[in-house]
């Protein structure tokens, strides 16, 4: 590559949203001298209209190379190539238009979540609003970076975790049941004609706590983790309990080093009623904030 990575660039009054790009060969490409990126805080589970889609690319057009890449492995959009003069009335467009930059450097990295309760059955909890939630409540430490490092919230409604929080972020929030599987014992019964429930089932269930006696299918409530497979195997005869919630997780990293590891269990389940606005989850983060500002490097 060709990048020079760094530079002081910015908007006026934020930390982050820009991140410094130059090229090391500005006699030879003179259009690309700077070609910063612009990162934008997106919404929750991705979801546009095609006014909103618009507006974002004729915006980048004026401003920038068109060049946008939706969406960056944090979850932001991102505008590629832009040169230092015309950051900030970018900014001021975006903003009047009621959009904010998103998080880099050493700050709270733009939340983001998977489609939840907006599309999906699976959803344990309300991702969209604890996403956005949790980006207004932690503002200043989204757009202000004073952190050590980086730190990422990442938000999955059910154990699949299309959003691979468990891998790629310092807090994941992943949807989770603390009751029984709800079973449909006819569909149980519809879905066996096709499948061998004992093999497919029973047989990949990690704790084994399942059996199937060609009549009825047992479950072991009490040592099931949890992992989605008999639900992804038969969703019309298996889904989460009634009793929902959500697991954190925290100190998922890749260092080159070490290799990629993933989160642990930190809090085995935490109520998520937005009713209570996450009061437990944000007491939580402020007090591994404070812990992490004193000792981490």
């Amino acid at each position: 590559t060709h990048w020079k990575h760094g530079g002081l660039v910015g908007v006026m009054g934020y930390g982050g949203g820009v991140i410094g790009r130059y090229c090391d060969l500005p006699e030879e490409f003179p259009a690309v001298t700077a070609f910063h990126t612009y990162r934008v805080n997106q919404p929750s589970g991705w979801f546009y209209d095609t006014e909103n889609l618009r507006l974002l690319c004729d915006i980048w057009e004026k401003y920038g190379s068109g060049l946008t890449n939706m969406h960056g492995s944090t979850g932001d959009i991102v505008f590629l190539g832009s040169d230092t003069e015309a950051l900030e009335p970018c900014f001021a467009e975006l903003s009047h238009n009621g959009w904010d930059p998103g998080g880099s450097g050493s700050n709270m990295r733009t939340p983001s979540c998977c489609v939840g309760p907006g599309r999906c059955e699976w959803a344990c909890y309300d991702t969209l609003d604890a996403c956005y939630n949790i980006t207004q409540e932690f503002q200043d430490e989204l757009h202000r970076p004073f952190f050590p490092y980086k730190y990422k919230f990442k938000f999955s409604g059910c154990p699949n975790d299309c959003v691979a929080s468990i891998a790629r972020s310092d807090c994941s929030v992943i949807g989770t049941w603390r009751d029984e599987i709800q079973v449909n014992d006819e569909a149980v019964t519809e879905y066996a004609k096709t499948i061998d429930v004992n093999v497919e089932l029973c047989g990949l269930c990690p704790t084994r706590c399942m059996d199937w006696d060609g009549a009825k299918l047992e479950i072991d409530d009490e040592n099931c983790v949890k992992c989605m497979h008999c639900i992804n195997m038969m969703p019309k005869a298996l889904k989460p309990g009634k009793d929902r919630g959500a697991t954190i997780l925290i100190g998922a990293k890749a260092p080159i080093v070490g290799g990629a590891l993933l989160g642990s269990v930190f809090v085995p389940f935490l109520e998520m009623d937005p009713k209570e606005e996450y009061a437990d989850l944000k007491e939580l983060t402020e007090v591994i904030w404070d812990l992490w500002g004193e000792h981490g490097k």
